[in-house]
C-alpha cells in the first residue's frame, strides 16, 4: 500500500483532465463526419429568413431556376432590378443559378425588407439542402441576420431622434 495521501484537490484535477480528453476526442470525431442535408418527404429544404419587419418562409428543391414569391414570379413581385439582383446573389456565389426552384411566402415590412428576407431564407435553405455550401455563403455574409430595425419614437420628441422646435423667446 502506498503511504501517499490523496487529497480532494488531486481528485478534482484528475477528473478535469479526463473530462477534457473525452471532450477533445468527441469533438474531433464530430468534425470528421459530414453534415447531413435536411430534406423533407417532397424533396425540399425549408428555411426562414428575416430582415427588418419582413419574414420569409422559403422552400427550395431541384428544378429549372423558377422563383415564386407569394404565388407570383419574383420579377413581377419585385419590379426593381436591384431587388431581383439581391434575391439571386446566393445562387451566383455558389454557382447554382438555374439548379433550384424557390417557392416562398413573405409577410411584413416593405419591398426592400422583403427582398432581404427572401435572400436570407434562400441562403439558409441552400445550406440545409447542401451543407458543403455553408462556408461560401458565410463568407459572403448571406447567413447573418441583419439585425438593424427602425428605432422607436420617444415621448417628448417628434420622431425617434427629432426634437420639437425650440424657441428661446
Amino acid at each position: 500500500m502506498s503511504t501517499e495521501k490523496i487529497g480532494l484537490e488531486d481528485l478534482k484535477i484528475a477528473v478535469k483532465k479526463s473530462s477534457r480528453s473525452e471532450k477533445i476526442e468527441t469533438s474531433s470525431v464530430m468534425a470528421d463526419q459530414p453534415k447531413a442535408p435536411k430534406i423533407d418527404a417532397q424533396g425540399r429544404s425549408y428555411a426562414t429568413g428575416k430582415r427588418k419587419n419582413a419574414i420569409a418562409r422559403v422552400w427550395i428543391k431541384p428544378g429549372m431556376g423558377k422563383i415564386l414569391v407569394n404565388g407570383r414570379a419574383y420579377e413581377q413581385y419585385f419590379a426593381r432590378p436591384v431587388l431581383q439582383m439581391m434575391i439571386n446573389q446566393p445562387f451566383k456565389v455558389v454557382n447554382r443559378v438555374t439548379q433550384y426552384d424557390v417557392w416562398c411566402t413573405v409577410v411584413g415590412g416593405g419591398l426592400s425588407g422583403q427582398a432581404g428576407a427572401v435572400r436570407h431564407g434562400i441562403s439558409r435553405a441552400l445550406t440545409f439542402f447542401e451543407p458543403d455550401l455553408r462556408p461560401d455563403l458565410k463568407r459572403g455574409g448571406f447567413l447573418t441576420r441583419d439585425s438593424r430595425v427602425v428605432e422607436r419614437k420617444k415621448y417628448g420628441q417628434a420622431k425617434a431622434r427629432r426634437r420639437f422646435q425650440f424657441s428661446k423667446r
